[in-house]
């Protein structure tokens, strides 16, 4: 999830745990917990792109960082509040709830998170999107009010676990909404007759009203969406996967790369000579006549060794704009213009 629901996710957790004895301290503590495991991102600037999505979710969202982890920063705790009252067995609790609900949460997303690590396998239930403000601004409004109450310790803990029982629920709720979702994207690829042998679905930005769903097809991968206030058929559009672009390089370590990050949902396409790798599982970010630009995309070139490389496509932060415009009409069921 984002910076932000990690925070107050993290906070909550520290407010639960320490709240009646370093008050909104407990909260900053939380805070920090929940956003350590996000530092991996910081692997953008020691490495390349590719690399640096392949490094993020991994160990630093994993069971056994949750558990070593949180014996090295729950020490810094214990040595900062001791004088408090706090214990180290408390400051080791705190930080593992920290990461491992952080943890926990992400996996709730698109983006695969490796809780296993070093196992390669991502968990991914792909029902809420990375940013949803229906879980996290109720959360924060309890946690708010939580922190302001200095004086009556069950009221702050009640508040606190509001917010707790409130996101959780919604979780739940996503996944029941996302099992309605996928029936209906399953229930128009059997009245269209259509053979699949794959399908992603998911919620799309910043919503769980407008479903997509990713369908795998021998030849080409299917796109469409439905949602909950429209009841009109659901239209496919298909996007050939286009594998005889990079005949020849089917075993190449960055072609692999490339498919193990996107979870086998990708195609290639060719524009002006230059072949691209298209990450499917974020859908299309825009498309004009015969013009598609995928969320996420990569172009391949040869570097300076003449080796094969590839480098992720800049997106115009207007088509982001305009995506989500055109995200707001299709969830109350208006047609495109």
């Amino acid at each position: 999830m984002d910076s932000l629901t990690q925070i107050v996710l993290g906070g909550a957790v520290g407010n639960a745990l320490l709240g009646e004895k370093l008050k909104n301290k407990a909260v900053l503590y939380g805070a920090i917990a929940g956003t350590i495991p996000d530092l991996d991102v910081l692997a953008t600037f020691f490495t390349d792109p590719i690399r640096a999505l392949e490094f993020h979710r991994g160990i630093t969202h994993s069971i056994l960082f949750a558990i070593f982890g949180a014996f090295l920063f729950g020490f810094f705790l214990y040595w900062l509040e001791k004088k408090r009252g706090v214990t180290y067995e408390e400051g080791v609790w705190l930080f593992f709830w920290g990461f491992f609900t952080h943890a926990a949460l992400d996996v709730f997303t698109t983006w695969g998170t490796r809780v296993l690590w070093p196992l390669d396998y991502s968990f991914a239930f792909k029902s809420i999107f990375v940013i949803d403000p229906l879980y996290t601004l109720p959360f924060l409004f309890f946690l708010i009010r939580s922190m302001r109450e200095k004086t009556d310790m069950k009221r702050r803990l009640r508040l606190n676990r509001l917010g707790l029982y409130v996101s959780s629920a919604y979780l739940g709720l996503t996944l029941l909404l996302k099992a309605f979702a996928f029936y209906s994207f399953t229930d128009a690829l059997d009245q269209q007759h259509i053979t699949y042998k794959a399908m992603s679905v998911k919620p799309t930005v910043m919503n769980t009203i407008l479903w997509t769903a990713i369908v795998e097809t021998e030849e080409a991968f299917l796109i469409g969406e439905h949602s909950f206030f429209d009841s009109s058929p659901i239209v496919f559009k298909s996007y050939p996967k286009n594998r005889e672009l990079i005949r020849g390089l089917e075993k190449h370590n960055l072609i692999h790369r490339l498919v193990q990050l996107s979870e086998g949902y990708y195609t290639f396409s060719e524009v002006n000579n230059e072949i691209y790798f298209n990450d499917l599982r974020f859908g299309v970010l825009k498309e004009e006549g015969d013009e598609v630009q995928f969320a996420f995309s990569y172009q391949f070139y040869l570097d300076d060794k003449g080796e094969l490389n590839a480098k992720e496509v800049k997106k115009d932060r207007r088509d982001g704009v305009k995506l989500l415009k055109s995200i707001g009409r299709k969830i109350v069921g208006l047609k495109e213009d």
